[in-house]
């Protein structure tokens, strides 16, 4: 935060990996840095295509399409707050270009790291903390920093001495992270006109999202599958907010604003 405010853009650039190291170092000082881990990586690792084999069991694909359908959401939302942060629209053929090609990427990657053995993966919307911290959103530097990631994968060791910062370390730094990604969210929300309608589904995603985060054991008793399903809040909220906003029909009554003053003069 210091190095965000002191008007240098460079140190402004550098803020998150400066603190980082600094916070590595201070953990040293104190002993919470585990270095027995840093040498069991291999020197360089060729990842081997289908290492365990290839097949399809009924069970699993089911819950996985589902939760594919629900990251995808995920994902929208992540490139809708990316265009916010990076002043792009958020509304037009642009974004909506944007958007498709976004989530055409996560499943292109995710078809990738099946044949290469290791978990799906979608936006990662830290980086949009990121983009609001350095205030780089260039293109260009995505595609420099992604041929760095092709690089270092090829490099486990690497990926070993990453794994050495404490925990409180990276928590210090996704703090500001996750709390600009809440920010992002708010300023989308501020730009859309809320009737009644909207509230209610808002509301009650915004409840059912938070209500498994703070109570996990509402979700003990279920069956497996629905539980895989309803125990992770985004999962949870974006399911609510599809589902409601196909069961609300858009009315007249529903799309007058929600602080309009009755006739008495009170809030409606």
């Amino acid at each position: 935060l210091v190095l965000t405010f002191t008007g240098s853009p460079m140190l402004r650039i550098s803020a998150i990996m400066v603190g980082l190291v600094v916070g590595t170092i201070v953990s040293m000082v104190f002993g919470m840095v585990d270095f027995s881990r840093a040498g069991e990586g291999e020197l360089i690792a060729i990842p081997q295509p289908l290492k365990y084999g290839l097949d399809f069991d009924i069970g699993l694909f089911l819950p996985i399409a589902f939760i594919f359908l629900v990251t995808a959401i995920e994902t929208s939302g992540d490139l809708t707050a990316n265009s916010v942060i990076a002043g792009q629209p958020v509304k037009g053929p642009l974004y909506l270009r944007r958007i498709k090609g976004g989530i055409l990427a996560d499943g292109v990657n995710s078809a990738l790291a099946a044949l290469f053995n290791t978990f799906p993966n979608t936006t990662f919307s830290q980086n949009n903390g990121v983009i609001q911290m350095t205030g780089v959103a260039s293109r260009h530097v995505g595609m420099y920093i992604g041929g760095f990631l092709v690089l270092l994968g090829f490099f486990p060791f690497v990926g070993q001495l990453f794994l050495l910062i404490p925990k409180p370390v990276l928590g210090g730094a996704t703090l500001v992270l996750f709390g600009t990604i809440a920010v992002a969210g708010i300023r989308i929300l501020a730009t859309q006109e809320i009737d009644r309608r909207k509230v209610y589904i808002m509301a009650v995603s915004f409840g059912l999202g938070l209500g498994v985060t703070l109570v996990p054991e509402a979700t003990q008793n279920l069956p497996a599958f629905l539980k895989q399903v309803v125990a992770t809040p985004i999962t949870l909220a974006g399911l609510s907010a599809i589902l409601l906003s196909l069961a609300i029909p858009e009315t007249k009554e529903t799309t007058e604003a929600v602080d309009e003053p009755s006739e008495d003069g009170a809030t409606a």
